[in-house]
C-alpha cells in the first residue's frame, strides 16, 4: 500500500530546501583524514554540489558534524551528547542545531542512537523542535539498513520522506543515491544521513 502524500512542505531547517518536485541526489563519501572526512552531495541533473558534510576527524572535535550549503556556509551543527550517563545509556543522543541570520544556534532535531553493544537493531528515531507529532516521543524513523544503503526515512504517519539506495550491481557503498520526496527539507535529510554515516562508520566494538 502506498504511503499517504504530504499536504504541506516539511521544513525543518528552511523552506529553501523543500523542492516542489522529487529530487535525486548523489552522495560521494570522502576518505577519512587527520583533519576530517564526510561526504559531498551533488544534484544528478546538473552535477552541481548541493551540500557538503564535514566529519570530526582525528584532530577535530569528537562527535561533531557540520552540514554546509553549496556556498560553504554552515546550515547545521550536529553534536553527540557525551558524558558518563550517555556512555551507560542504551541510546546515545545527537542534537542538530540550525543557524539564524545572526548566526545564533537553534535546536531543530534530536536523534537517538542505538547502543553498539546491542547490535544496533533498535529503530533509529528522530524528534524535531518544535514537535510535528501530537503523540509519542518521535517524529521520524529510519527503516531498513543504512550500512547496505537500503533504508527509508519515514514520518510518524508512515509517509516516505527519503529513500537511500545504490545502483543495481554497484558494490561501492561510498557512492550512493538519495531520493528526496517533494516538499521535504533536503538539508534535514542530509543532517540525519550525516549522523547515520558517523554511527555506522565508527567501531562497534564493546
Amino acid at each position: 500500500m502506498a504511503s499517504p502524500k504530504l499536504k504541506a512542505p516539511v521544513a525543518i531547517i528552511s523552506k529553501l530546501y523543500c523542492s516542489p518536485s522529487q529530487v535525486v541526489l548523489t552522495v560521494r563519501k570522502r576518505p577519512q583524514t587527520v583533519t576530517g572526512g564526510g561526504f559531498v552531495v551533488t544534484e544528478d541533473s546538473t552535477q552541481s554540489v548541493v551540500f557538503r558534510v564535514e566529519g570530526c576527524g582525528v584532530l577535530g572535535s569528537q562527535g561533531e558534524l557540520v552540514v554546509r550549503d553549496r556556498a560553504g556556509d554552515a546550515l547545521l551543527l550536529i553534536r553527540r551528547k557525551e558524558g558518563v550517563v550517555q556512555a551507560l545509556s542504551i541510546n546515545r543522543k545527537w542534537k542538530g542545531y540550525s543557524f539564524d541570520y545572526e548566526g545564533i544556534r537553534k535546536l531543530v532535531f534530536k536523534l537517538k542512537e542505538p547502543n553498539s553493544c546491542l547490535g544496533r537493531t533498535s529503530a533509529i528515531r528522530i524528534s524535531t523542535e518544535p514537535r510535528r507529532s501530537s503523540g509519542g516521543d518521535w517524529d521520524f524513523e529510519v527503516q531498513g539498513r543504512f550500512p547496505e544503503k537500503a533504508c527509508t526515512i519515514v514520518d510518524h504517519l508512515g509517509r516516505i520522506m527519503a529513500q537511500i539506495g545504490v545502483e543495481k550491481g554497484m558494490r561501492n557503498m561510498d557512492l550512493y543515491y538519495v531520493v528526496v520526496k517533494p516538499g521535504v527539507d533536503q538539508a534535514f535529510v542530509f543532517g540525519v544521513i550525516a549522523v547515520l554515516d558517523n554511527i555506522y562508520g565508527e567501531s562497534t566494538a564493546c
